[in-house]
């Protein structure tokens, strides 16, 4: 048996799952939230809940759906531009999740945290007993920033970019077994190969793994690219969390990866 085999053999035994979605992953062109890419992502999740799993979904798109119901085509760089977008996007973002959560009988609870959330700690303990209520009874915490209020992410000085450092906090704050986080690509690739090359299973997170990564695109929608998304994973490798980066424009990406078949990248936990 591989080494990427023998750590993806662990993943279906997984209880607590965090999965983060791009806004790209979700959005059209424009920005609007796509009707059938949030479909595919929460039918996969109601699809591990049947089976037993505990699913918080971290979610970006806010900001993109407040541009493209203001009609506004690029990324402003005033923060009050972009907190107004986020104002009216997340409103717009959470009622299509509601909307298509209804059809799976799936009940969804809006969760907006700041980073301050995790500083305090009265406010981090909080945090931590509204999330446990809300999985008992049932509830698909659906988390993003809240960018209305707080311009960290909006400013990057204390995040690291697209909501997915924020995923990597809630994964400590619940103990999550698992970090899936849906991208455009699926996984890291090796673009030093004649042909990019995914690479399945990548074990340490050092210089040689950042030096892979392809700089984000300027004026884009979303704010991240792989080097937060590793980032992120070193955060909740750390914490004995196993991590999956893989392409959630694909239909069953989700399910295949908790299943632990070859999709994406995996990056196990320090405790392996």
């Amino acid at each position: 048996m591989n080494l990427d085999s023998k750590f993806r053999q662990f993943l279906p035994e997984a209880r607590r799952i965090v999965v983060k979605v791009g806004t790209r992953v979700l959005s059209d062109k424009a920005g609007r939230p796509m009707l059938s890419r949030i479909e595919q992502i929460v039918s996969q999740i109601a699809a591990l809940r049947h089976d037993g799993y505990e699913v918080v979904l971290v979610s970006s798109g806010s900001i993109s759906a407040g541009m493209a119901a203001l009609g506004i085509r690029r990324r402003p760089e005033a923060v009050p531009d972009l907190q107004m977008c986020a104002a009216v996007g997340q409103a717009r973002l959470i009622a299509t999740y509601e909307q298509v959560a209804l059809a799976h009988k799936l009940k969804i609870g809006q969760v907006l945290l700041t980073y301050d959330d995790f500083s305090s700690r009265i406010r981090t303990g909080n945090a931590r007993r509204t999330m446990e209520h809300l999985l008992r009874n049932g509830v698909l915490p659906v988390i993003n920033e809240n960018d209305v209020v707080a311009d960290e992410e909006i400013k990057a000085y204390l995040s690291l970019g697209d909501n997915d450092n924020l995923a990597a906090l809630v994964v400590k704050l619940i103990r999550a077994d698992l970090l899936v986080i849906l991208s455009t690509v699926d996984g890291l690739l090796d673009m030093t190969a004649r042909r990019p090359r995914r690479i399945s299973c990548l074990q340490k997170l050092d210089k040689a793994a950042f030096a892979l990564v392809a700089p984000p695109a300027a004026g884009g929608l979303s704010k991240g690219g792989m080097d937060s998304k590793l980032r992120a994973a070193a955060a909740a490798t750390k914490a004995g969390c196993s991590v999956v980066i893989a392409d959630g424009r694909k239909a069953g990406r989700l399910t295949d990866a908790v299943a632990g078949k070859d999709v994406g990248t995996i990056i196990p936990g320090s405790t392996f």
